[in-house]
């Protein structure tokens, strides 16, 4: 199996933009810290500045499931979200890659 990536579109609600960003390093701080978990990246959309998104590298599925089905992740998160108007999550894989 090959690195997969955890991804999501965050949407905060107005005002709430600063601690949102806290609790999502706050959260990924924890998710780095798991078997398996690589990086985590928050970016914000140029184009919608309301709209971020993230990326988490995982070695592989299996502990990308672990994390989101471990006793502390629906917690952790629902601190997260508490910030957030809406949210999209996504799973993803790798089928190419080009350059460096």
């Amino acid at each position: 199996m090959s690195e997969v990536y955890a991804t999501g579109s965050w949407k905060p609600f107005a005002g709430r933009e600063q601690a949102f960003l806290e609790e999502w390093k706050d959260f990924m701080g924890w998710a780095c810290s798991l078997p398996g978990a690589r990086r985590a990246v928050l970016t914000r959309d140029l184009r919608d500045t309301e709209r971020f998104v993230s990326f988490s590298a995982w070695d592989d599925l299996e502990s990308l499931k672990a994390w989101k089905s471990s006793p502390e992740f629906k917690a952790r998160m629902s601190r997260v979200q508490a910030h957030i108007d809406s949210f999209a999550p996504t799973e993803l894989e790798i089928v190419a890659v080009v350059g460096a």
